[in-house]
């Protein structure tokens, strides 16, 4: 029994990462309006700050646990580990 379990582990240790979502620039029109910040992409995410957002939206960092649903009026900013805007885009 120990065996199948030690294999178990071993085995869940070798899985392979996740894979890291591209940056992506949005170039036409969308519903939430995600095209009006590409501007922001590759700034310091201080850059939020200084910007005026009426309506939904959601910051992702790193690691961050989100839910899978989409939301076509919401506005999803991508961040980097060193805190850089790395996507802006709906869901």
């Amino acid at each position: 029994m120990k065996h199948w379990m030690l294999l178990g582990l071993t085995l869940a240790a070798c899985s392979p990462e996740p894979p890291q979502i591209q940056p992506r620039l949005i170039t036409g029109p969308t519903k939430c309006g995600a095209e009006n910040y590409q501007d922001l992409v590759g700034q310091d995410a201080t850059a939020l700050e200084k910007v005026l957002i009426l309506g939904p939206i959601r910051i992702i960092r790193p690691d961050t646990v989100v839910t899978t649903d989409f939301r076509e009026d919401r506005i999803n900013f991508r961040l980097s580990a060193g805190n850089l805007v790395t996507q802006v885009a709906c869901g």
